[in-house]
């Protein structure tokens, strides 16, 4: 039984196409090399409604990783500047 990696967590990201903020999220994610999928919600307004349903907000991105909110790209490199995004990846 191996052991679950960082590569093992779910994490998604709800973005549009011209967000700054979704392509600074996704290029602090691939600078962790950790695999994401991306929902466009400029291109699915079902998806939209679902990211909102979900994380209470309205703006993107929004970040899950294993279904846990994590908040937009500010929230990310919050937990990423104080490690704990680290601990929740090795969790």
């Amino acid at each position: 039984m191996k052991n679950e990696t960082q590569q093992d967590k779910e994490i998604i990201i709800y973005s549009t196409l011209i967000c700054p903020y979704c392509n600074a999220a996704k290029r602090l994610l691939k600078s962790k090399n950790l695999d994401f999928e991306e929902i466009r919600v400029d291109q699915d307004r079902q998806q939209r409604q679902v990211m909102m349903e979900k994380s209470g907000r309205t703006s993107v991105p929004q970040i899950f990783i294993n279904d846990q909110h994590i908040g937009g790209f500010d929230d990310l490199n919050a937990l990423n500047r104080s490690g704990e995004l680290d601990q929740i990846l090795n969790n």
